[in-house]
């Protein structure tokens, strides 16, 4: 008993001097962040000391320590208990499945019931890439959520979002990251704060199959990962820039902020430039990229069939968007500068000559 309470003394005194400074900004709430680390089992203490030394400010002054034990313990099991366990290093599950929040979102407890949950979505998965195209195909009508532009507000947290039933890419980029660290994929919330044309922002997911892999949440193109409907767009990102360069989130402290649109003057998040992966292998095209939209009597995006001819030649058919794809995804025709086409509608044409990347709007 002596030996141990010598111990105890010991390992109390050591996390005391390491910890000083997270201890000093939790403030009336130091005894929880104590607890937290007294309570968290040996085999997790790495996991939660990594957690605490990265926290931002404001969850060292409010997250109580069954909190912070409840998510330890449930990441630790997804980890532990999945098929790929033996693909993540350390380091991969600290940075991205370990951490509860992505930004600045509601602190929620979601592990347990998205676990629940998304177990028997991929119970078919062979790889991580399979189960996270099984996830993006099958959580948002499982958990009755749309895309919308009229959600509550830009940072939903999951539950914000399924009580609303929608969200903008921000809260399906975080509905479907926290799915995935859920079942012990590593997950990080990537995105734009612009398009190189200044037609808006999007966020988007990245996820670890030995190496980075991206797709759309609740927008997955086919049953591959790195099929988006923005390579495009992401293609002419810059890198470095603030504006229009494209940022992953993580946990581990870095110089470099993730600039968040609906919130520009926080620049409390860290973050990684990968403008650069999303310039890898891609060909500009020689043509021109036209992007259509169908606005029906009330300005809303209609899905309606149109036709595009060249010296009365149909060249191409397609559907344009409605509103439930993001309002940067828009139908696109790549053509020739220079050249006159009609578009063609069930409504009548519209004779259009082609100069600079435009947004064409139809409707009659």
């Amino acid at each position: 008993m002596k030996y141990l309470l010598i111990y105890a003394f010991y390992f109390t005194s050591l996390i005391g001097s390491v910890f000083q400074k997270q201890f000093d900004i939790a403030g009336n709430n130091k005894l929880e962040i104590q607890k937290a680390l007294n309570l968290v089992p040996e085999k997790q203490f790495k996991g939660m000391a990594y957690l605490i030394q990265h926290m931002p400010e404001e969850d060292l002054k409010n997250l109580s320590s069954d909190f912070l034990l409840n998510n330890c313990s449930l990441a630790y099991n997804a980890w532990y208990q999945s098929a790929w366990y033996s693909e993540i290093s350390e380091e991969l599950f600290f940075n991205y499945i370990l951490p509860y929040a992505n930004l600045n979102e509601k602190r929620e407890e979601w592990r347990k019931e998205f676990n629940e949950m998304c177990l028997p979505i991929i119970k078919n998965a062979k790889t991580i890439s399979d189960a996270v195209v099984l996830l993006n195909q099958n959580i948002f009508e499982e958990v009755g959520v749309i895309y919308s532009t009229d959600r509550p507000k830009a940072d939903q947290a999951p539950f914000e979002s399924i009580k609303a039933g929608m969200a903008s890419c921000t809260g399906l980029s975080i509905l479907l990251i926290d799915a995935c660290r859920s079942i012990g994929i590593p997950a990080r919330f990537v995105g734009t704060p612009l398009w190189y044309n200044n037609s808006g922002n999007h966020s988007w997911v990245e996820i670890w199959d030995d190496g980075w892999h991206y797709t759309g949440a609740a927008e997955p193109v086919g049953d591959k990962l790195d099929e988006i409907w923005f390579a495009e767009h992401a293609s002419k990102a810059t890198p470095g820039d603030m504006k229009y360069g494209i940022f992953a989130v993580t946990w581990e402290n870095k110089e470099l902020y993730f600039p968040m649109d609906w919130l520009p003057e926080v620049k409390t998040y860290s973050s990684i430039d990968v403008t650069h992966n999303y310039k890898k292998g891609f060909k500009p095209e020689a043509l021109i990229p036209i992007r259509v939209r169908f606005l029906n009597t009330a300005g809303k995006r209609d899905a309606t069939d149109i036709k595009v001819k060249n010296k009365n030649t149909i060249i191409f058919e397609g559907i344009t968007k409605d509103e439930t794809s993001d309002s940067n995804d828009h139908l696109t025709i790549m053509l020739g500068k220079g050249e006159v086409f009609i578009f063609e509608t069930r409504y009548g044409e519209k004779q259009f000559i082609v100069e600079e990347e435009t947004l064409l709007d139809l409707g009659f």
